[in-house]
This record gives C-alpha cells, sequence and structure tokens, in this order.
C-alpha cells in the first residue's frame, strides 16, 4: 500500500470510527471509572466496511513495522472477543493484499476450553512463535496485558502490541514499562476531541 493509499484508508477508518462507534454522555466503564465519552470498536471492527479498513490499516503498520525492524511472526492475536475481529481483519488483508508476510489470526479465551485440547489460544498459534498481540481499545492495558502474558506462558514470544485506538489512560504506557513496543492507530483526541 502506498503512502497516499495508507493515509486514505486511514481518514475512511477516521470518519467510520466517529460515525458508528463513538458516544457521548456518562458512563461506567470496566476499569470501575466513569467517562463523558465511550468508544465501541465492534461496532466498526464487525461492520463490513469498517473491517475492511481496520484490515487494510493496521496491516499495513504491521508490515511497515516488520520491514524497518527485521522482526519475524507468525501470527496475530489477542484476547477475546475485542481482538478476534481485528486479528480476523488482519489476516484478511495481508492475503487479499499479497503482503510481504502473510499474518494468521489467534484468538486468547479469557480462561482454558474445558474439553477437547483445553487450549488457552486458539487458532494459528504454536509455542515458540513471535506474534504480534493485538487490541481494539486500549485504557488501563489490563486486556492487552492478560493476552500477552497467555502467549508468553504458551511458550510464545511477543514482538510488539498493535491496536486500534489508545483512550490515552496509562494503558499504552503500562504496556510499553513491560517491554513491549506498542503501535496505535488513532489516539482518543482524534476520535473525541478530548484532550488527556
Amino acid at each position: 500500500m502506498s503512502p497516499q493509499e495508507f493515509d486514505l484508508a486511514r481518514q475512511q477508518l477516521l470518519a467510520k470510527l466517529k460515525e458508528k462507534s463513538v458516544f457521548f454522555g456518562d458512563f461506567l466503564l470496566s476499569s470501575g471509572g466513569r467517562s463523558p465519552f465511550y468508544i465501541d470498536c465492534r461496532l466498526t471492527t464487525l461492520d463490513p466496511e469498517g473491517a475492511c479498513l481496520v484490515g487494510r490499516v493496521l496491516n499495513a503498520m504491521i508490515q511497515e513495522e516488520l520491514a524497518v525492524s527485521g522482526q519475524r511472526v507468525k501470527a496475530v492475536g489477542g484476547l477475546t472477543m475485542g481482538a478476534d475481529p481485528v486479528a480476523l481483519a488482519i489476516a484478511i488483508a495481508s492475503f487479499c493484499e499479497k503482503s510481504p508476510v502473510l499474518l494468521p489470526a489467534f484468538s486468547v479465551r479469557k480462561a482454558p476450553k474445558a474439553h477437547g485440547q483445553t487450549k488457552l489460544i486458539e487458532g494459528n498459534f504454536t509455542a515458540g512463535d513471535s506474534v504480534v498481540v493485538l487490541d481494539d481499545v486500549v485504557t488501563r492495558g489490563d486486556s492487552t496485558l492478560k493476552a500477552i502474558e497467555s502467549v508468553e506462558q504458551a511458550g510464545g514470544k511477543v514482538a510488539f502490541v498493535a491496536v486500534l485506538v489508545d483512550r490515552e489512560e496509562g494503558g499504552s504506557e503500562k504496556i510499553r514499562a513491560m517491554g513491549h513496543k506498542l503501535l496505535c492507530a488513532f489516539k482518543r483526541v482524534e476520535l473525541t476531541g478530548v484532550i488527556p
């Protein structure tokens, strides 16, 4: 994807997120805090056009990071369910756009499956793999850190983290403090106009 194509796709995705995923009011967050806005990325990541744009934008960002850093990764994924549509969108985009690196998807369960292979990580992941951990929105970073911990406990290595939206409420700093590079497509001010 050329820089011009990336900029266009990013602007289209920003417009889609603002249209479908940003709400203003008084909201109770999973962290227990309250917020004058709420970002529900699933309304975009599960939308046909939104999913396509998410895949194109994040795939381009990941491909660029891999080209610059020289790292090799086997797959992308994160904690269900926020990361699931993001991972699948990136996987599809990496194939459809004939990207240098194909990016199969995996999903981290919140608890191991109680039957079958009793896996905690489903999909395209095996011990020893280097992967990109994803999230749709990072607030305090807890779900992203749980996904990182699960990957590492299963014998994987986290190359870096990529997120769709950073709410700029300490989560990205917490992830970086754990030694992980974090790529972010959008910051909250771009979606909400609310300065942290």
